[in-house]
């Protein structure tokens, strides 16, 4: 009999982008077609990331600052990422794009504890520019 119980916990945390206001604002502007698109709705289904885990035994609050800081290094690369999977067209992005912008656009949650809960293993598909999907069109 199999434990329906968490069994396995991954070397990794989660960070999860929750859009703010001004993200919606620009998306629903954004684009050949404006968006009927609400904060709620936006973060139902927000963009979830494993990465390094911060654990920290003695106080839990200082892996959150260190993962924070760990995406704020990294943050052009989420933003485009985030944007990417809004808008296609990188010409109807912000030009301006900043760290600054990044905080007032998302903010970062960060779970420690991330436990595998499924029974087949682990399967990795790796992206990239010249990618294709199933139509047989490039993603650019």
């Amino acid at each position: 009999m199999t434990s329906e119980y968490p069994r396995f916990q991954l070397n990794r945390g989660l960070v999860v982008l929750r859009y703010k206001q001004p993200y919606i604002d620009w998306v629903r502007t954004a684009g050949e077609l404006p968006m009927d698109l609400t904060l709620e709705n936006a973060n139902d289904d927000s963009e979830a990331f494993l990465v390094p885990s911060f654990d920290s035994p003695i106080d839990p609050v200082d892996g959150t600052e260190d993962a924070i800081k760990w995406v704020e290094k990294r943050w052009r690369m989420f933003f485009e990422h985030i944007l990417s999977s809004w808008i296609l067209d990188e010409a109807e992005w912000p030009k301006k794009r900043t760290l600054k912008m990044f905080r007032e656009w998302f903010d970062v949650e960060y779970k420690s504890m991330v436990w595998d809960m499924g029974n087949e293993p682990l399967i990795f598909e790796e992206w990239d520019d010249e990618d294709e999907f199933d139509d047989g069109s490039l993603l650019h």
